[in-house]
């Protein structure tokens, strides 16, 4: 039984080992398992991108406090998907899960309790012998089967609920495989195994008239009532007559009883293997469900945190290569907002056709949140959820690479123009076409003259090469160097910054200025400091 909630034609991945791999960052349109095509191309280090995007934020409100649930979180989020198709193939099976979470998660919950109640069964197996697997099978099946009938139900009353081609598939699989006829022989299967008492085998004298082709058989039903069956065995109990021969174990005969349990672990081997594979095959099928379901539940945890505030979300429209694409409304950082009890401000932006999109304008305006709001919402949209936004849409890249401004090096190892340009290396080594790098305040940590002309030629060779460039800059001559270019694939944007010196938070598309507007900052600092009395 397959579940295919995240991809259309094959399995999310195993369902152990879910803790997020650096190695497994981007699988690109490939069709084999991440793992094959991780192996083929260099993967970028997704520590600065966690670290810059806050992307622990993100993770804790969608685990919601479950350590399985962080970790589905952090490989979907991180893996992403390659192809429009597949990322509105989740986006039906999301919007689904909106609109009925609580059938969503009473779906998770059985699937959480049949991993968890089969942990518990493991008495039966320490023996490893074939009635030790058989006990223990026939045990877990027993709870597997009452689960799935649970899964089946929500299915008989549910399915027409759902839109999406993903959900209907497996009601669909659900209500075929799962059918009242097959619970009812598998319920009968079990019942008949649970009981050693009516065990009846065959076997065929082999060489050296040892015992061969040890078999299993289904013993032969006779209708009776419960009355008749004490009456037939309270006439045959006096006369203890036989209809065939029978032999009887003393109840010292230690060696007689190994004897007996080696003949039945012969007969029943076969079938304890079957049921143990069985057994295997369901609770696969559960793991499946479980880590498949677990990040749909992730999305419900999110919406969730962001309803409360009544924040806006809605499904991006993930577009082919070829054309740089980019525009939004309202867009707003997710993790900013999921830190405040306030709403955050949304930014609109039309940035279609262009490569390069410039940001510059006043201290503390909200640049370095719209840079981030930018790389969240493009991971979001890459792995099939919402975004925060009113509106958005954007080319699907490659990959998503940032380049942020750090702390000082406290190990005095190197300045931080040496450790600058140490990152932007190992980012240019693994960065390939149609990928997107978020820049912010690179690169200023010498003169602004040396900053601008080293900044400007790593952006132009990463223009040249088809890379989008989102750039956040105090350089004045870097960003003037740009504008006064005239490129169609340019768009400048500036933090808006009101008469009085207030900030909105928002951006306007216009030209650079030479000024960040510091000024404004040290005469609040300031004035405040002086209104406070505090020594100057």
């Amino acid at each position: 039984m397959k579940v295919f909630l995240m991809y259309r034609d094959r399995d999310f991945g195993p369902s152990e080992g879910l803790a997020p791999n650096e190695d497994l960052f981007r699988s690109r349109r490939s069709r084999r398992s991440p793992a094959a095509a991780a192996a083929e191309q260099p993967p970028p280090t997704v520590a600065a991108l966690t670290q810059d995007l806050e992307l622990g934020t993100l993770f804790e409100a969608m685990a919601a406090g479950d350590e399985f649930l962080r970790e589905v979180a952090e490989k979907t989020v991180l893996a992403g998907l390659g192809e429009p198709e597949e990322m509105i193939y989740r986006q039906q099976i999301l919007a689904d899960c909106l609109e009925r979470p609580g059938i969503i998660r009473e779906m998770y919950r059985i699937a959480v309790e049949a991993i968890e109640r089969e942990s518990h069964v493991w008495g039966w197996l320490m023996s490893g012998s074939p009635d030790g697997v058989l006990h223990r099978s026939v045990e877990v099946l027993e709870i597997f089967v009452s689960l799935l009938k649970e899964l089946r139900k929500i299915a008989d009353e549910h399915s027409t609920g759902f839109r999406s081609d993903g959900f209907r598939r497996l009601f669909a699989m659900l209500a075929k495989e799962l059918n009242d006829e097959y619970l009812g022989i598998v319920e009968d299967h079990l019942q008949r195994l649970g009981s050693h008492n009516r065990l009846l085998m065959s076997v065929e004298l082999g060489e050296g008239n040892r015992g061969a082709n040890y078999i299993l058989r289904k013993p032969q039903e006779v209708q009776q009532s419960w009355f008749e069956r004490l009456q037939n065995w309270v006439e045959q109990l006096p006369r203890r007559e036989r209809s065939s021969y029978v032999y009887e174990i003393s109840d010292r005969d230690e060696a007689g009883f190994r004897t007996l349990s080696e003949l039945i672990g012969r007969g029943i081997s076969r079938v304890a293997v079957a049921l143990g594979q069985s057994t295997d095959h369901i609770l696969s099928f559960f793991r499946m469900l479980r880590a498949e379901l677990g990040f749909y539940v992730c999305c419900l945890n999110l919406r969730d945190r962001l309803a409360s505030k009544g924040e806006p979300i809605c499904f991006p429209e993930p577009l082919g290569q070829g054309r740089p694409m980019f525009s939004c409304r309202g867009l707003r950082d997710v993790c900013l907002s999921l830190n405040m009890q306030d709403r955050v401000v949304g930014n609109d932006v039309a940035a279609d056709g262009k490569l390069l999109v410039m940001i510059t304008g006043a201290n503390c305006g909200g640049k370095s949140t719209f840079l981030r709001s930018v790389g969240l919402a493009q991971q979001m949209m890459q792995c099939g959820m919402f975004v925060l936004a009113e509106a958005y849409r954007a080319n699907v890249c490659d990959g998503v690479f940032t380049h942020f401004k750090r702390e000082e090096d406290a190990g005095m190892r190197s300045g931080k123009l040496d450790e600058e340009l140490g990152r932007m290396s190992s980012i240019v080594d693994k960065i390939s076409p149609n990928s997107i790098v978020l820049l912010n305040e690179s690169f200023a940590s010498t003169n602004e003259r040396e900053g601008s002309e080293i900044a400007r030629q790593i952006v132009r060779a990463l223009l040249e090469n088809g890379v989008k460039v989102f750039y956040v800059t105090h350089m004045f001559d870097l960003a003037e160097s740009f504008y006064n270019a005239g490129m169609d694939q340019a768009l400048f944007l500036r933090a808006e910054r009101l008469a009085g010196g207030q900030r909105t938070f928002r951006l306007i598309e216009c030209e650079p200025l030479p000024t960040s507007h510091g000024a404004d900052l040290y005469r609040r600092i300031f004035d405040e400091s002086a209104a406070s009395g505090s020594p100057s």
